[in-house]
């Protein structure tokens, strides 16, 4: 039993290390910029997964049909 509290003390001890930090106002300037961003451009992504799903044999992504593997659609 006591193998187990010392776990979950550790559990919620890394938990808290992970926790939200407070940052300066121009700290999110920087953080806000265009090049931080995770998808860079995203017309460009729904694009390419748009194409990517037609030509593939495999369920559709984000469109309303599915291709034959063959490039239609």
């Amino acid at each position: 039993m006591k193998n187990a509290q010392i776990e979950l003390v550790l559990l919620l001890l890394c938990l808290n290390l992970t926790g939200c930090v407070s940052l300066a106002p121009w700290e999110r300037g920087i953080l806000a910029k265009p090049h931080m961003a995770i998808i860079q451009n995203p017309v460009q992504n729904k694009v390419r997964a748009h194409n990517y799903s037609s030509r593939e044999a495999g369920a559709p992504d984000n469109s309303s049909g599915g291709g034959g593997g063959c490039g239609c659609f």
